[in-house]
């Protein structure tokens, strides 16, 4: 039997969004259905590559396509929560970047749920993989977490 890994820290994280829950975010159990920590992690990770410049999804040559998720919950948010949603860029490759992202019910210390994705950035028009250069390398980099042990 695989042993339970514990919520993640807010200490975890180098990029922090906020995010209001909705009602309509409720399922019949009373709390955020499964789908909507995905719509939250999508929107704070897109929302903060556009703010830093680092993706334009209008006009930009180059888009990101989420290619693998995955999401682990260790406690419930419901509306009317508040949610601090933790990013950090766990690797960075030649024209993709895996994202790991912590959801936090209002100033909770650890992690409701914790998930991750992976972009591979592609040309707007030809869908074929780009190389991550320029102002999106830098941002990316920017939330590297380094290594254990390296301080």
């Amino acid at each position: 039997m695989t042993e339970r890994r514990l919520p993640s820290h807010r200490s975890a994280y180098r990029v922090w969004r906020k995010i209001t829950t909705r009602w309509m975010d409720n399922d019949i159990y009373g709390h955020l259905n499964n789908v909507v920590y995905y719509s939250l992690f999508d929107t704070a990770v897109n929302g903060w590559l556009i703010e830093t410049g680092a993706l334009d999804i209008l006009k930009g040559d180059r888009i990101g396509l989420v290619v693998e998720t995955g999401c682990r919950y260790s406690a419930e948010i419901a509306f009317p929560d508040e949610v601090a949603v933790g990013i950090r860029v766990e690797r960075i490759g030649s024209s993709s970047a895996r994202y790991e992202v912590g959801s936090f019910r209002n100033e909770d210390s650890n992690a409701a749920a914790e998930g991750y994705f992976v972009h591979v950035y592609v040309d707007r028009v030809t869908r074929r993989p780009k190389p991550i250069s320029g102002r999106l390398l830098e941002v990316l980099a920017e939330a590297q977490m380094p290594p254990a042990g390296d301080e």
